[in-house]
């Protein structure tokens, strides 16, 4: 226990000293949500990954390894894929533009985009983003409490509570430049974790006979790719709920605030294969963490929840535990944090910006400066960081069954089925009008619980919308709603960009 903590207060301590040097760069409300738009491709790309990716990558993805095996692969296949696209074929136009028009939020390139006489797309995607970003943010509470427990013993109340504290500590202080920052180094260390842990787990355990056998042997389903149900259609439905997580990355706006962050375009064609390598190899290892903690920690007929926790959240503790040094162990306590915090962080810096920038400078006092308002970003960090620490432990107490993976997962994808159909079609289709991109984001808003609470639970095609999940159903409807509104509205001349 106590070289866990040791370990933990050097993390903290890092990630204070990296606040209180990032206080002295912010200047303006430019340096405190984007620094300034001066930072370099490697922390971008790691920021960028290590945002996107969160607790859900430790905790939830290593989980699922555990309990569906070989077909959790399909999760990386979406992810990588949805990197690469952004990163090839979407960030340098987005970053172009956003600079064209001098945006330093999201909400600021939608209104400059459609050259907007009216705040309405202001106002509805900032209110979009408050709302799901506290239930994002949530989630990620929810998974600190749940790590603090499972890997250092203490109260899952205390945990969520301390891991809160730290981050809003340096938030508070630093701003973006702070968050980009300590995502590095929360980047390298989720990276080196992750990939190493599976190989020395491998090699350490005793073989009973390769991966595929020892797995058939505790149960046929794992290894089953392309799905274990009779009914093809129940397969096809599951590989796309879990495939098409990977369309959180071509436009959510906590990732796509990087693209506007980086220096300059060059930068981006240096910081994709990061990216990409990143997300290959951290995904895969975690999906091979779980796998390889069914074949040592399970036996055929086990149930392994009843081993690993409900949604298998102890697989990482377990296995950090039974295979690397008690010094190492401690260190993944803070890998871990890591995974968590770095989306956090993010998150509550872009929902600050689309409160005081987007809501109070834009709407209500247009004639503040933009360095009038940074003491006023700090305090509405504050405000909807408690939010969401509230919301956290309610869920904690009325739900306690629930699956880390996918309360994560809805909170992710209420963000991305809502801004990404926008972002997507603002850069590649000229006749994408105001009118469409207004339709394109209430469709996406509405159809994430739609799915969730209403499809899901139908008689005789529930199964077949929980297995698909919310993400894909809500992002194509969105994308017809926007092709459908901006034809019958369409743009006027000076719209297009």
């Amino acid at each position: 226990m106590i070289t866990k903590l040791i370990a933990l207060a050097l993390y903290v301590g890092i990630l204070f000293f990296i606040g209180i040097v990032a206080s002295r760069r912010i200047k303006s409300m430019s340096d405190f949500y984007l620094g300034g738009k001066k930072i370099g491709y490697w922390a971008v790309a790691f920021s960028a990954r290590a945002t996107g990716e969160s607790g859900w990558l430790l905790i939830g993805l290593t989980g699922m390894g555990a309990l569906a095996g070989f077909s959790t692969y399909w999760v990386v296949v979406g992810e990588v894929l949805g990197v690469t696209i952004s990163w090839f074929l979407m960030a340098k136009k987005f970053k172009r533009n956003t600079d064209e028009y001098d945006s330093i939020t999201v909400p600021d390139y939608l209104e400059s985009h459609f050259k907007s006489s009216s705040h309405t797309l202001r106002v509805l995607s900032a209110t979009i983003l408050s709302v799901f970003v506290i239930i994002f943010v949530s989630s990620q509470i929810d998974a600190t409490g749940i790590a603090f427990e499972s890997m250092i013993g203490f109260n899952y109340y205390w945990g969520a509570l301390l891991g809160f504290l730290i981050v809003l500590i340096y938030i508070f202080i630093g701003g973006f430049v702070a968050v980009v920052w300590s995502d590095l180094f929360q980047g390298l260390l989720m990276f080196f974790g992750l990939v190493l842990l599976p190989i020395v787990a491998f090699f350490s355990y005793d073989h009973g006979g390769s991966v595929v056998e020892e797995l058939n042997q505790i149960d046929p389903t794992l290894t089953q790719v392309f799905g274990v149900y009779e009914d093809g259609w129940l397969n096809f439905f599951t590989i796309i709920g879990f495939s098409m997580i990977g369309l959180g990355f071509l436009g959510s706006p906590q990732v796509y605030l990087r693209f506007m962050s980086i220096k300059n375009e060059k930068e981006i064609d240096k910081g994709r294969w990061v990216a990409v390598v990143f997300t290959l190899l951290t995904d895969a290892a975690a999906v091979s963490i779980g796998i390889l903690a069914r074949i040592i920690f399970t036996s055929h007929g086990d149930d392994p929840e009843t081993i690993f926790g409900t949604g298998a959240t102890d697989v990482l503790s377990m296995m950090v535990e039974g295979f690397l040094p008690f010094i190492v162990v401690a260190i993944y306590v803070a890998i871990v944090l890591a995974a968590i915090m770095s989306t956090i962080d993010s998150l509550l810096v872009l929902a600050s910006s689309a409160i005081v920038r987007d809501f109070y400078q834009k709407i209500f006092r247009p004639d503040l400066k933009d360095h009038e308002l940074t003491k006023i970003s700090r305090w509405v960090t504050l405000a909807m960081a408690v939010c969401a620490l509230i919301l956290a432990l309610s869920i904690a107490v009325l739900s306690p069954e629930r699956q880390v993976f996918w309360v994560i997962i809805f909170g992710w994808s209420g963000i991305a089925a809502t801004f990404c159909p926008v972002i997507i079609l603002s850069l590649f289709w000229k006749g994408y009008s105001e009118q469409g991109a207004i339709a394109s984001m209430i469709t996406g808003f509405l159809c994430v619980p739609f799915f969730k609470f209403v499809m899901h639970d139908l008689d005789e095609f529930g199964i077949y919308f929980e297995k698909m999940d919310v993400l894909f159903p809500a992002f194509v409807i969105a994308m017809l709603a926007g092709f459908t509104f901006s034809k019958l509205f369409p743009p006027r001349k000076h719209n297009s960009s």
